[in-house]
């Protein structure tokens, strides 16, 4: 599958969005229904860039996004919520300040309502464990006590993600996780441009 847009591929000719045509756009439509089906390739590339990245901890970045996703796994999860896992610290890289925002934005348009919150605020809730320990508060999650999803939250950081430190801990390859994530990351369920992608 190819993941980049191709040099040689039909392209259209206006200088200004004002004066495209159908025409323009549905070339454009074309590519970008190609394009969005590498989707799958480029996220597990970028998420191979956290590897032999410890950060000070004791496992690299990879292993604890593995073994997030493992301990999901053999809990029983079902497959989104397990690519969460496996996804949520995606963010490391480009995102210093804000990981989980980044992940939150590219699992959006595929996950539930329930799992996209979880994964957007588990830094906040991550921090139950560790906040005080760096002069912050580790209540910071009690902002959103009466939140639906607080529970759920908590829960996915206290089982799966604050214990996925463990350098002798079970932690399933990145192949294992592959086909989940081509699953999930073909069937977006919300975004503004799913009719092109229907087409």
């Amino acid at each position: 599958m190819t993941t980049t847009t191709r040099p040689d591929a039909p392209r259209a000719s206006f200088a200004h969005m004002a004066t495209s045509t159908q025409d323009d756009w549905r070339m454009i439509g074309s590519e970008f229904v190609r394009f969005a089906g590498g989707l799958a390739d480029r996220v597990l590339a970028h998420l191979a860039l956290l590897d032999g990245d410890y950060g000070g901890f004791p496992v690299d970045r990879l292993t604890h996004s593995l073994q997030t996703a493992t301990r999901a796994h053999a809990d029983g999860r079902d497959e989104e919520y397990v690519v969460c896992a496996l996804l949520h610290d995606i963010g490391d890289t480009l995102g210093t300040f804000n990981h989980p925002d980044i992940a939150a934005a590219i699992l959006r348009p595929f996950v539930s309502e329930p799992n996209h919150w979880m994964v957007e605020k588990h830094g906040i809730f991550q921090g139950y464990y560790f906040f005080h320990h760096v002069g912050m508060d580790r209540d910071m999650r009690e902002a959103f006590r009466n939140h639906p999803h607080f529970a759920r939250t908590e829960e996915f950081c206290a089982r799966y993600d604050a214990p996925a430190f463990d350098a002798r801990g079970e932690t399933r390859p990145l192949a294992f996780f592959e086909p989940m994530v081509r699953r999930v990351l073909a069937a977006p369920k919300q975004s503004i441009y799913t009719a092109v992608t229907a087409r």
